[in-house]
Formats: structure tokens, sequence, C-alpha cells
């Protein structure tokens, strides 16, 4: 609780320090205070939740205190208040700047619990050249029940006011949020999804640590709800009824964690990755940290979401009951 107290004290010096302001002496009245050149941030992408998107640029809002805080392209602030004020310097700096609405094809990429979006760069790199806007979407996954990250995946994609068509690539639990989302009003323009080693049916490993305190502590919320008893919430969430594949991690044999029932990649059992009705699916030797890295797998889900398939050769390998 003290490093949570301090690490929150660091972060409003960080949030009031001085960025010097490169706007002409005429532009137009800003309606706030804006940092021109922006002030770089501590990190601790874990305490927030991206809310809104523009060319690059993103509102995001601090999970305990539900401050919000406007960051460019490079993410560095320029502006920290309330939603509505960062959602009015967004617009100043639209006008100032000329930033149109992101248009066309857009993927959004979700992360797994306690990660990141860096840790699907490479994915979004190989995306680069397929769509015209690649997201990494940051949520504090570790802090909030999976509903609640899915409230804020909706509060993004309704941002994207101009795109017609946005597809998904998601990681381990990023994939229960997409499931999550659905069970609101699912945006129409969703096309296609690729899930990465996500525990459709629930984790043994989360049956086997959930009252383990280290566990609770690290995991959060999400963490209790991804068990696999039959009550539990993740077993009632909607399946897509866009176009998916599936990717598990899997040595083919007993796999790799001697804890966890048939083939697995350490981590979640195939068995559990696997979901009907995905279009396509793929096993790959990999474990469960390192799909998003692996080059068959951004090979793969580049693939699906342009031709609808996983493999460059070969019939799709879809998922029945």
């Amino acid at each position: 609780m003290l490093q949570l107290i301090a690490f929150a004290g660091i972060t409003a010096m960080a949030w009031n320090g001085d960025g010097a302001d490169e706007m002409p002496a005429e532009a137009e009245p800003t309606p706030v205070e804006i940092r021109g050149s922006g002030v770089p941030t501590l990190g601790g992408m874990q305490f927030w939740a991206d809310c809104r998107w523009l060319q690059g640029w993103k509102i995001q809002q601090h999970v305990y205190t539900h401050h919000c805080r406007l960051l460019d392209p490079r993410n560095r602030r320029h502006h920290s208040g309330s939603l509505e004020e960062c959602e009015a310097a967004l617009q100043y700096i639209q006008r100032r700047k000329h930033l149109a609405p992101d248009t066309g094809r857009a993927v959004i990429l979700i992360h797994g619990i306690v990660r990141t979006s860096r840790s699907l760069e490479p994915m979004a790199a190989a995306l680069r050249s397929t769509h015209q806007t690649v997201i990494g979407f940051e949520y504090p996954s570790a802090h909030i029940p999976i509903e609640k990250s899915a409230e804020y995946l909706r509060q993004l994609i309704a941002s994207l006011t101009e795109v017609d068509e946005i597809d998904l690539v998601v990681h381990s639990m990023g994939g229960l949020v997409v499931r999550s989302y659905l069970q609101q009003e699912p945006d129409p323009r969703l096309h296609r999804m690729v899930m990465l080693g996500t525990p459709n049916r629930g984790s043994e490993m989360a049956d086997l640590l959930q009252r383990n305190p280290l566990y609770r502590l690290v995991m959060g919320p999400a963490g209790q709800q991804l068990v696999t008893d039959p009550e539990a919430s993740i077993q009632s969430l909607p399946v897509p009824d866009f176009e998916f594949a599936v990717v598990a991690g899997g040595n083919g044999k007993d796999g790799y964690n001697p804890l966890l029932p048939g083939d697995d990649d350490g981590t979640v059992a195939v068995d559990s990755v696997r979901l009907a009705g995905a279009a396509d699916s793929l096993r790959v030797p990999v474990l469960h940290t390192f799909l998003t890295r692996d080059e068959r797998v951004v090979r793969a889900a580049k693939n699906f979401l342009v031709h609808g398939r996983l493999r460059e050769e070969g019939a799709p390998v879809p998922v029945v009951e």
C-alpha cells in the first residue's frame, strides 16, 4: 500500500510538471492548458485504460483515481484532468494539427493479464502493411474485472467513428475481454479476430492458484475469473458472430506443464483455447508468453486477417463441437 501511495505521489508530481509551450502567440485560445511539447510519463501502463483514440493520440483513464490524461503517439502527456477536459484538449489539437479521423481498416491488439501492448509490438509491425490504423489497446488488466475492461474497449471502438472495418488480434485474457464486450452492443464493423492462447474454457492454473495470496495480489479480480468452474462468468460469454481463428501453443504430446491436462503451452491447455465456431485453428510448439512474438504465429495471424485462413497453403481447420 505504501508503494502504491508513493507511486501516486510521484505520478501527481509528473502531472504538474512544466513543458515548453510551442503553440504560436497568434494561436486560437485553448479551452484548457496544453503542454506544447508534451511531458514524459512515468510508465505505469498497468494503471491506465485507453478510452479514446485519434491518429495515435489517446485519452487514458486511471483505474483508481479516474483521472484522465491525453497522450500523443510518443506517449508524452499534453493534458490531464477530467474526461471532458481531455476531450476538449484533443479536439483543439485535432483542429490545430489538422488531424483527420482514422478511416479505412483498423486492427486492435489486446494484450493478456499483467502485460502491456508492447508484448504485441512484433504483431503490430507486421500488420502496419495491411491496416491503415494499428491500435495497441492498453487496459489495467490486473486491477479490474474482465467486464470493466470490456467497457473501456467499447469506448475505444466507439471513438473510431470513421473507420469502416475493425479486426482484432488478442492474446490470452484479451480474448475474454472481447467476448465480454460482445455481451454489450457489439459494433457491426467487427470483421475478423485471431485469438492467441485464450483460455476460453478457463485455466487449470487459475484453479490451482486462485486462493494463493500472491496470485490474488498480482492477478487481481480478473485472475479470479479465469477458473474452469462451469458456473464462472467466462463460461457463459458469447461466441463471436464474426469470423475468428484460434492459435494454441503445445508440443503435440503431453504439453509443457505437467500440472495441466493434455497438451498445453505451459499456462493454458490446448483444449481450453479451442472454441467451437472458429473458422480456422492452429497449434504451434510455442510457450504461452511467446505466442505474440513467434514468426509463425505472426504470419498466420496476418494471413487470417487478410485472407480468412491461418495457413498460406492448405485448407482451414475449423473447430466444431
